[in-house]
């Protein structure tokens, strides 16, 4: 066999390899889009039992005469929902609303303070603080759940905001995820701002979180969500229908002697417009600000 025979040979053996690799390639482009495909409407699927719901009634609901979609839309669902005098659906939006900003903002300052003292100030005990704070990560909740009911009751901020938003400020894993974020952070811009006059708290305030904000967005996202979905502690707390958040509102939908389906499925698809939102407006920095804390999956 001469070498132009075993050369065209080699051509050819490589012209086919790439040819079964492109239709590989192909066939798992496609089986991939096929699978994101089935698993984007299983997770629509809940979203169309939940809009469905909203705009019909209980018997449409419970019938057995199942639609795929109600010929009539029941869009008189909104307004026995707010004009319902047993549950102040609309105080209770409010209620979440305020409650899960200030319980972000709050949370970002406290936790990111807290974080970039453990982080950078050098105090001989701050790993024993830390550790302190890792500790409380393995608490249950449930066992600081009546103490902190307690010390609430005692300052008299039952059926208050305050006793609302002020004890959940402090988080030990947000502390630990803005301390892994400011170890990673270039020391070298706060040594330039040290050299300007600038103090522990003028570089946090001028230099850190300025360009933090995409991390900062992340945790804020998390919080909120958090905040808007607690359920136990404003259930405990908001003992007035006046301080009811929003799911608590959805609780009272539900008790032993009736059932309103259609006005829990509505509610339900209202109270989650706002988490929609800031989720769209925020996702692009969901995951970036996660992995900039330094922890390794």
């Amino acid at each position: 066999m001469t070498a132009a025979t075993k050369d065209r040979g080699a051509h050819s053996a490589a012209r086919d390899g790439r040819r079964r690799a492109g239709r590989g390639g192909v066939l798992g482009s496609a089986g991939l889009f096929a699978a994101t495909g089935v698993a984007a409407l299983l997770f629509l699927v809940p979203f169309y039992l939940l809009v469905r719901n909203a705009l019909s009634t209980d018997a449409q609901i419970t019938g057995e005469n199942w639609e795929f979609f109600p010929t009539r839309l029941q869009w008189g669902n909104i307004g026995e929902l707010f004009d319902d005098p047993t549950v102040p659906f609309a105080r209770s939006l409010w209620n979440s609303a305020v409650v899960g900003v200030l319980h972000t903002v709050g949370t970002l300052l406290v936790c990111s303070l807290a974080g970039y003292g453990l982080a950078r100030i050098p105090y001989r005990h701050a790993d024993k603080i830390f550790y302190a704070v890792l500790v409380t990560l393995m608490v249950p909740a449930a066992v600081t759940f009546v103490p902190s009911f307690v010390l609430v009751s005692s300052l008299g901020w039952v059926d208050s905001l305050r006793g609302l938003i002020i004890p959940g400020l402090f988080s030990g894993f947000t502390c630990f995820l803005f301390r892994q974020y400011f170890l990673g952070f270039p020391k070298e811009l706060e040594e330039a701002a040290r050299m300007d006059g600038l103090g522990h708290w003028g570089a946090y305030w001028r230099i850190v979180v300025p360009n933090s904000l995409n991390f900062f967005a992340a945790i804020a996202t998390i919080t909120f969500i958090s905040g808007w979905n607690a359920f136990l502690w404003p259930l405990v707390i908001g003992q007035d229908p006046d301080a009811w958040t929003v799911q608590v509102a959805l609780s009272s939908y539900m008790t032993n002697q009736t059932v309103n389906f259609h006005l829990i499925f509505m509610a339900t698809a209202i109270s989650i417009l706002p988490l929609v939102f800031v989720f769209l407006f925020l996702q692009r920095w969901l995951v970036q600000g996660i992995a900039q804390t330094g922890i390794k999956g």
